[in-house]
């Protein structure tokens, strides 16, 4: 168990619509220097299943996609006390500041991928009044640790988020 830091800038444009939370980036993200860059996670490719688009494979792409669906990525937390990429194993957690994103974009939606990332942003956020005209969803995790969601059913439940990009 060590404590880290959020590394990764917010992924965010001004006509950002779509906000997904994350608990805390992986090292494979944080390797790769951009979220979900764990090669088994399955993010990308339901994404790009929902807007009936291309993969993303470079951190070229994964912005480019973003960008053209205006979608924001960022974490819940700042920085904890975590073993490896245990989203269990979390503790003694500082949150990001939300305000910073909503305050420069245009929001319309908030979405937390899985458990974790749900239960902590509750705690902290669900009762600011900067998310009170916000749409908010918790979906579940794409990680290849939530084995019990085939890539169909994450696709499935994702579709909502299509509806909040216009």
């Amino acid at each position: 168990m060590k404590r880290i830091e959020h590394e990764l800038e917010p992924f965010y444009k001004k006509n950002s619509k779509i906000l997904i939370l994350g608990s805390f980036p992986s090292p494979k993200s944080r390797e790769s220097k951009f979220y979900y860059g764990h090669p088994q996670n399955r993010f990308w490719k339901v994404l790009a299943a929902v807007f009936n688009d291309i993969v993303p494979k470079s951190m070229l792409e994964k912005k480019f996609f973003l960008e053209k669906w205006k979608i924001a990525l960022w974490d819940v937390i700042a920085s904890c006390n975590i073993q490896g990429a245990s989203d269990s194993s979390i503790k003694d957690v500082l949150y990001n500041d939300l305000h910073f994103i909503l305050s420069r974009t245009s929001i319309n939606l908030i979405v937390t991928t899985g458990k974790k990332a749900d239960s902590l942003f509750k705690k902290r956020w669900v009762q600011d009044d900067c998310i009170q005209n916000i749409v908010y969803l918790n979906l579940p995790s794409t990680s290849s640790a939530n084995a019990s969601m085939s890539l169909e059913q994450l696709i499935q439940s994702y579709k909502l988020i299509a509806n909040y990009i216009n």
